[in-house]
């Protein structure tokens, strides 16, 4: 059981967070805008050259990232607020942990296997849904997409050991 005082009081302040997030948004809107200008941002005889509108779309981000730097290195010596409490954290993680160890397995599994994990886990973990109804949608959903992808549109996705052993 978890102690209720333990989910109380913030874990993180706003400051780091929003700081992070905007140098990141100033850094891809520069490469953004550096590369749509190596490739041309003006208007050609047939309409828009190609890095017509990144470039504008990079300008956007840059100004509104770069405004909320800004702002959050002016405001650095007053209060820094709560960004989110443990128990927004907690939740936060049960999914993204689950998330990060799909990824990995989709490297090693291929995208189908891993995603019959992924789905069961879900279902089972979150939804408490029982055994019956959880192994026939977490093998439903991605035969679906096999079927679609790989049958019908002809697009072959990342498959792992199981499907080559199976001959696909």
């Amino acid at each position: 059981m978890s102690d209720p005082t333990e989910d109380a009081g913030p874990v993180v302040g706003t400051r780091w967070p929003e700081l992070l997030v905007a140098l990141f948004l100033v850094i891809l809107s520069l490469i953004v805008i550096v590369d749509s200008r190596r490739v041309g941002t003006g208007w050609a005889e047939d309409g828009p050259e190609s890095g017509y509108f990144p470039f504008y779309i990079g300008l956007a981000l840059l100004i509104s990232s770069g405004s909320v730097l800004v702002g959050q290195l002016r405001r650095w010596g007053t209060r820094n607020p709560a960004f989110a409490e443990r128990s927004q954290i907690r939740s936060v993680m049960q999914m993204a942990i689950p998330m990060t160890i799909y990824v990995g397995f989709v490297w090693f599994l291929g995208l189908y296997m891993a995603s019959i994990g992924l789905i069961g886990y879900f279902m089972r973990r979150h939804g408490k849904y029982g055994w019956p109804l959880t192994t026939a949608v977490s093998v439903g959903v991605p035969l679906f997409f096999f079927l679609v992808f790989e049958r019908w549109f002809l697009v072959p996705l990342h498959k792992g050991p199981i499907e080559q052993l199976l001959g696909f």
